[in-house]
């Protein structure tokens, strides 16, 4: 039986990361992640019989911004940037048996930060997130992914200004 999923799959998973830490500006606010993303399973060739590339296909998570002084709440949203042409996830059997994989999931985003007054505040990912995940199983249920270093956002009109970093990402991917 292969352990890895067909090409040509495509796998739906929820995502759920709960007190995510994210500075916007000076401020640090921790908000509670949840959404999901979709990857199409693509041929891996420099590995196609250990691993596959991950491409991909949807990917939007959202969260509610506490209300701090002064300033109303809102709403964070972290969704695809474009459609994955380079797809550079990957998914790797590290052993037979009992299963094991390593994934590592590479995501270029826009993030939009809206407080509900005036124009919401649009950035994008400096250099693209990566999760890390140790999985016994793919598709996961319930898997916890480490981010493996802060992700910069930068604005779209001045992309060498710093303008948010999410400096943690635990989020558990699918069965939720």
């Amino acid at each position: 039986m292969p352990l890895l999923p067909p090409i040509g799959a495509e796998i739906p998973c929820s995502r759920l990361a709960i007190n995510t830490p994210l500075r916007i500006n000076d401020s640090l606010v921790t908000v509670d992640f949840r959404g999901g993303i979709k990857h199409r399973v693509d041929v891996n060739p420099n590995d196609p019989v250990n691993s596959v590339r991950l491409r991909t296909v949807g990917h939007k998570v959202s969260a509610e911004l506490p209300e701090t002084e002064g300033k109303s709440g809102g709403t964070v949203t972290i969704e695809q940037n474009d459609i994955d042409v380079d797809a550079e996830s990957t998914l790797r059997v590290t052993q037979q048996f009992p299963p094991r994989f390593e994934l590592r999931e590479v995501t270029n985003f826009t993030m939009t930060i809206d407080h509900g007054e005036g124009e919401p505040l649009i950035l994008t990912t400096r250099n693209p997130m990566v999760l890390v995940a140790q999985l016994t199983q793919f598709p996961p249920r319930g898997d916890l992914y480490q981010l493996e270093k802060p992700v910069e956002l930068v604005d779209l009109e001045d992309e060498t200004k710093v303008v948010a970093v999410i400096e943690k990402f635990p989020v558990k991917v699918g069965g939720l």
